[in-house]
């Protein structure tokens, strides 16, 4: 797959690259996505075995998830095209002791090269940041073996994910880094289950996680406005 066949954008690349030296202050600009982990954790979880399963974390950044995936005893490969991103995972797994191995791909490549490999496949706050999200989930749906589980998350395009999500984290209460979304990138879930099943995925589970700004937590929940996880299995 050639550089511009690959289904990457390199604007969108750049922001991570840039953000890549913060990715484990738990306290700076990553602080959602540190804030977020224990609620995908759990949701993934319930749903599926971890223990010696083999996990594959598309579009897993510094490896907030991949790690969590790790330490719960699965054998975790991490897959990024940002350099350091996947840079900063191996450190901070070498530092924190873990194995897990990070891998500079797309999806589409690493489909093409492990084709239903891995017992479960997680790709989580990335699909809004790809030009083509459906060739994302069907080259995880051709990743997972047969009976295998799958976790996507996203964020809606609705309203309510516009003025939280991109006007309230991004420019009041400045948890983002402005210009971290595109609206127009959002996924709605009737979109994500339909491309779901047009991979021959059965689209099993659909929660939302929500934000209380007085707590600063995240929980799961029925409102899915705004984020929202969904897991799917191959049959």
């Amino acid at each position: 797959m050639s550089e511009a066949q690959k289904n990457v954008d390199l604007s969108e690349l750049a922001k991570f690259e840039e953000l890549a030296s913060g990715w484990w202050d738990e306290d700076g600009q990553s602080k959602p996505l540190h804030d977020l982990n224990p609620v995908r954790m759990a949701f993934i979880a319930e749903h599926c075995q971890l223990r010696q399963a083999k996990v594959i974390d598309i579009g897993c950044g510094g490896g907030i998830l991949s790690e969590a995936l790790a330490k719960q005893e699965a054998t975790v490969t991490g897959v990024d095209m940002g350099e350091m991103p996947l840079n900063i995972a191996k450190l901070h797994a070498l530092e924190a002791g873990l194995k897990i191995k990070y891998t500079q791909a797309t999806a589409e490549e690493m489909a093409s090269s492990e084709p239903e490999s891995y017992d479960v496949v997680t790709c989580l706050e990335m699909l809004e940041h790809v030009p083509d999200p459906a060739s994302i989930i069907q080259a995880c749906a051709d990743l997972v073996k047969p009976g295998g589980h799958l976790f996507f998350s996203t964020l809606n395009r609705h309203p309510k994910a516009y003025l939280l999500a991109v006007v309230g984290a991004e420019y009041v209460m400045n948890m983002l880094p402005k210009g971290t979304h595109d609206y127009k990138r959002f996924i709605r879930p009737a979109e994500l289950a339909t491309w779901c099943r047009q991979a021959g995925l059965k689209v099993s589970h659909m929660t939302g996680m929500n934000y209380n700004p007085i707590t600063r937590q995240f929980s799961l929940g029925k409102d899915v406005k705004v984020n929202y996880l969904i897991h799917c299995q191959k049959p």
